[in-house]
């Protein structure tokens, strides 16, 4: 009987009404909200300064823990995370347990003696260093004993640090935790004895690959850089073609194992603060074990983790990354991959191609056009095939009705079971051939899909014009710019493949509108993912049809930058002025 009641009362919580819980979404402010923000920050900032400076005088001064004058004998703490001691040996133990030394004969520590009188050591970890920088910049300075000639204070790293070592980069570690993550980045730790600090020297010298050529977003005009392994230089390679000096870096360490470094960079002055202090919130409330990349990231931040379409753009482009950047955005580098993500993007960037920004705007334009149709060959054609076929014959003319007709003769296999099979063996071709390396994946890929096309319908399995029909849709499916767009979209085909079958041009409208609502819900970091559209916003010249560079004026609106204007109107000044000529020009009349 209780069993009874209790499905009862569970199927009662099901049609009662409940008020629905109001959960709390990220939004982008407008830049008036921000310094509305910024005069209210500071005006109480004001105000506690005289609250703190009032309760300054009523704290008391502590009593010294000396009697007498004479100093009492304390032992030295134990180094942990926290503490570096002044004992050399504790500091050495420390970093060797932490390392599992001597078992692990990565970690190198090197005993020396500075002026014949100060024990020292220094640490590193091999093969990720530059041995050369290390022997000419730190050893070889240190072991000069003219440099230390008259030099006997209580902590001889002072004077080192500003006179000894000749690092392009060093600094002070106050933190044993921070020191290991030093040694892990691949820099040179040097420590003296009586001294309650470590002095970091920059030595990383691990393997790298070179600036190579884009392989995913080649461009026929245009850049031919793109980026690599190596977090500084990605960097390096953005700052190289935005020499701007609001252009900020910020870190932030990912994984508790790992602890790979996360760089973000954004324009301080036009990426509105909301945007910044949104990606870091995320990026620090990560708690994971393994930061493998961009895409790990890209799962553990976006809005919506189970969006077919994806609400992240990731580029190999030096020059995208920076036009994104310039708009407004911000742009997300891991360590170890060559990829960046652009955030907030809408879909219109993800249609966009790197090559718009290098050509002409008629060709731009026409360009985004044909990826426009390749979308929509790639989505609905095979089901708009199905529903043609299996209802709607009268939309067919005769003719082709005859011919389709006699060419599925002899297939034994409905139109489902044709599309379906032609589908999955492109995909499986298609896979085959990204995974073959070098050129005989391309070539398995053509020659492989030439050969079962031919084959299928020699043995009468499928019907020549659903090899037509399948070949426009991998054409289509390729136009696509981005890859995880790409992919979305091969999920969507499956779905209208479905909906066409079942029921017609009815279903292929009725899955039209549902993603359509499906896309007009997702967001991405505060921004809808349709905007310009829908919700619309200020016109933008930079959306389907590609206008002149000189008529595009303002950043995206969806964004809310600081400064929203990216060029005056006039940005042309020359047209507004007379030649200048040196010579004078005579008018010859005949």
């Amino acid at each position: 009987m209780a069993k009874k009641s209790n499905a009862l009362i569970k199927l009662l919580s099901y049609i009662i009404y409940k008020e629905k819980k109001r959960v709390k979404e990220f939004y982008i402010p407008e830049a008036d909200e921000i310094r509305k923000q910024q005069d209210n920050l500071k005006s109480n900032s004001e105000g506690n300064t005289t609250s703190q400076e009032q309760k300054r005088k009523d704290i008391k001064k502590p009593v010294p823990i000396f009697e007498d004058g004479e100093k009492k004998n304390l032992e030295p703490k134990k180094a942990d995370d926290n503490t570096i001691t002044n004992n050399i040996s504790e500091n050495m133990n420390y970093i060797k347990t932490k390392f599992n030394a001597p078992v692990n004969k990565d970690i190198v520590i090197r005993e020396l003696m500075i002026s014949k009188k100060h024990k020292a050591f220094i640490a590193y970890i091999d093969g990720m260093i530059d041995k050369n920088v290390v022997n000419n910049s730190i050893l070889r300075p240190l072991l000069n004993a003219e440099k230390f000639k008259d030099k006997d204070t209580d902590c001889q790293l002072d004077y080192i640090l500003q006179s000894v070592l000749e690092t392009n980069q060093n600094k002070k570690i106050t933190k044993h935790s921070d020191v290991v993550f030093e040694l892990l980045s691949g820099n040179t730790l040097l420590y003296v004895d009586g001294c309650d600090f470590y002095v970091s020297n920059e030595t990383k010298g691990f393997p790298a690959r070179g600036v190579e050529k884009p392989v995913i977003e080649g461009v026929i005009a245009g850049a031919q850089e793109a980026f690599n392994e190596s977090l500084k230089t990605n960097i390096a390679l953005v700052r190289k073609i935005v020499k701007n000096h609001n252009l900020t870096t910020e870190y932030i360490k990912v994984g508790e194992r790992s602890q790979s470094l996360v760089a973000i960079m954004y324009i301080n002055g036009i990426t509105n603060p909301a945007i910044v202090d949104e990606v870091k919130r995320r990026l620090e409330s990560l708690d994971i074990d393994l930061n493998l990349g961009d895409g790990m990231i890209e799962q553990l931040i976006e809005d919506n983790t189970f969006s077919i379409i994806p609400t992240m753009l990731a580029t190999e482009r030096p020059d995208r990354t920076a036009a994104h950047i310039v708009e407004g955005r911000v742009a997300i580098f891991c360590e170890g991959v060559p990829f960046v993500k652009i955030v907030p993007i809408t879909l219109s960037a993800l249609i966009h191609s790197p090559e718009d920004a290098y050509i002409r705007f008629p060709y731009g334009t026409l360009l985004r056009w044909i990826r426009l149709l390749g979308i929509f060959f790639a989505a609905l054609l095979p089901g708009l095939y199905l529903a043609i076929t299996n209802f709607h014959q009268e939309m067919i003319p005769t003719e082709l009705l005859i011919a389709i007709a006699k060419a599925k003769e002899n297939v034994p296999f409905p139109t489902i079971v044709e599309v379906i099979l032609m589908e999955l063996s492109f995909e499986l071709i298609r896979e085959a051939g990204i995974r073959i390396p070098g050129i005989v994946g391309n070539t398995l890929g053509i020659i492989g899909a030439l050969i079962l096309g031919q084959a299928a319908v020699q043995a009468n399995i499928v019907s020549p014009v659903l090899i037509i029909v399948v070949a426009i849709t991998g054409l289509g499916n390729f136009a696509v710019p981005n890859y995880e767009l790409a992919l979305g979209i091969r999920l969507i085909r499956f779905g209208f493949i479905a909906f066409g079958f079942l029921f017609g041009f009815y279903g292929i409208v009725a899955l039209v509108m549902l993603i359509g609502i499906y896309l007009a819900s997702q967001k991405s970091f505060g921004v809808p993912l349709l905007a310009n559209v829908a919700p619309k916003t200020s016109r933008s010249n930079d959306l389907i049809m590609r206008y002149p560079v000189w008529k595009q004026e303002r950043r995206p609106d969806p964004l809310n930058p600081l400064d929203s204007k990216r060029q005056p109107k006039i940005s042309r000044k020359w047209t507004q002025e007379d030649p200048n000529y040196s010579y004078d020009r005579e008018d010859n009349d005949d």
